[in-house]
């Protein structure tokens, strides 16, 4: 029972101790209070779940959120934060890495993510076939809400137990 609520316990200290330290208004954290440390928040208390209760079926998702919130972070608060489409494939590799680390599952997929995303965030001479995943990325920047949407549908009418 006690590893049920370690989640639960760790999210409630760290948003306790946010808002806390908001009400404060210290000079050298103002740059924190914002949303992006709400994700980091979640994704430490994911994390930090995952190794507590040895469970590690979130350590995955608490790769993404911490990431993500340090991703933004840092395209918010300073200027030299790389804001490039490949952050994002370089995350969720990253995170496969995390769980595979104590699952052994997901090694392929964080070796492609992560190749993928150094290649196309470093790569200054990019090969002219290559020019046609910033059309891909593009389109799906325009259009994720209708995968959300057709996903969604998907749920509701054909995924039936």
């Amino acid at each position: 029972m006690k590893r049920q609520n370690t989640f639960s316990g760790l999210l409630l200290i760290g948003i306790g101790l946010y808002f806390l330290l908001r009400e404060f208004q210290i000079p050298l954290l103002t740059q924190f209070y914002s949303w992006p440390t709400i994700l980091m928040i979640i994704g430490i208390a994911l994390l930090l779940h995952s190794y507590i209760a040895m469970e590690y079926d979130t350590l995955f998702s608490g790769g993404v959120l911490l990431g993500l919130g340090i991703h933004f972070h840092g395209l918010r608060n300073y200027s030299f934060w790389i804001d490039h489409w490949g952050i994002f494939p370089l995350i969720i590799g990253l995170s496969f890495l995390l769980r595979f680390q104590k699952t052994r599952k997901g090694i392929f997929p964080a070796i492609i993510l992560i190749t993928l995303s150094l290649f196309v965030i470093f790569a200054s001479n990019k090969p002219g076939w290559f020019y046609w995943i910033n059309v891909v990325v593009h389109f799906i920047e325009t259009f994720w809400p209708l995968l959300l949407v057709g996903f969604g549908l998907y749920l509701l009418w054909f995924k039936k137990k």
